[in-house]
């Protein structure tokens, strides 16, 4: 039983709101309709592609950041709230992978969780005590890896911070962080 226009566009922006890095493709599958369909659903509901919605996350969230200077940060800043949990998303180019395989260089994967994890605390001086991680599967040249951080907890100057890093609904590395942070003066 097909569904109507108005049910697949109900279905899209729900779809959207619960993970607003899909692709078309994704939700041409989700809606079980062709890519153009999704497009045209898109423009009709005035919803940008994934690059423009990306690009809208990153400029209305990074302003927040106070440890760390937009060129230090590893990935796009998609979501911020200080202290509390953060969102960012790094695509997987040819600059991130090994030659001849292909798949991502580790350190890209550590320094997108540990700048959002620095990032996240709200102090002009942020530097990370240790780290605890693991990696769970391989990451591939154009695979987009989205990192999810939340603070455990924070105690006296140390934040505690767990990171999660995706590819779709996938966890691809995980891992623990404790950061410093410089008391206020």
């Amino acid at each position: 039983m097909r569904i109507t226009k108005k049910e697949r566009q109900k279905k899209l922006v729900q779809a959207l709101e619960a993970d607003p890095f899909m692709t078309d493709e994704q939700m041409a599958k989700l809606c079980q309709v062709s890519i153009q369909t999704i497009r045209l659903d898109r423009m009709e509901l005035g919803i940008p592609e994934l690059r423009e919605r990306i690009k809208l996350m990153a400029e209305s969230n990074f302003d927040r950041v106070r440890s760390l200077a937009p060129q230090e940060v590893v990935g796009e800043v998609i979501d911020l709230q200080l202290d509390q949990s953060g969102v960012s998303i790094l695509e997987i180019k040819k600059e991130h992978v090994f030659e001849r395989n292909g798949i991502a260089r580790g350190h890209f994967l550590f320094a997108q969780a540990n700048s959002l994890a620095i990032g996240l605390v709200d102090a002009e001086v942020a530097l990370t005590i240790s780290a605890e991680i693991r990696f769970l599967r391989p990451v591939h040249i154009n695979e987009k890896c989205v990192c999810y951080a939340k603070v455990v907890k924070s105690q006296f100057s140390r934040t505690y911070i767990e990171v999660r890093t995706k590819v779709n609904s996938e966890e691809v590395f995980y891992g623990k962080f404790v950061v410093f942070r410089q008391k206020k003066k």
